[in-house]
């Protein structure tokens, strides 16, 4: 995850400096400006997850030279087999979004779909290692 989290570095760098460079030269522009700093927020916020990723896990067998093809089997992680929450919070979204154009009422009905859907993926498997 070394490497993953300094290409993502560069990224966030490139548009760290993308942002500042588009700011002071449209005079800032608000759109163009935010826009960039939320590619570098979005680019540095991956960076990070590598680099933390990397300090609890070490070297995976990907990053050595030496591995053989063998190191690498086995389980790698947990995938669920079917959840509905992913639905239901894309339906919540729907909602809200819908409502920021119909009213109020419709988009707090989605908020709380939505949340509730955001809150069932979060919490689904809480209890599956015990």
């Amino acid at each position: 995850m070394k490497v993953e989290a300094v290409l993502f570095g560069g990224v966030a760098v490139f548009f760290a400096g993308s942002a500042t460079l588009y700011g002071v030269w449209s005079r800032w522009d608000p759109a163009g400006t935010a826009v960039l700093i939320i590619a570098f927020g979005m680019a540095a916020v991956v960076s990070v997850f590598c680099a933390i990723q990397y300090r609890r896990q070490g070297r995976r067998p990907q990053d050595r030279r030496d591995a053989e093809v063998a190191a690498a089997a086995g389980p790698l992680e947990f995938f669920p087999a079917h959840s509905p929450w992913p639905i239901v919070t894309a339906f919540g979204f729907t909602l809200a979004a819908t409502g920021v154009v119909y009213g109020l009422w419709l988009f707090l009905i989605g908020m709380g779909i939505l949340a509730r859907g955001v809150l069932g993926m979060v919490f689904q498997f809480v209890t599956r290692g015990s």
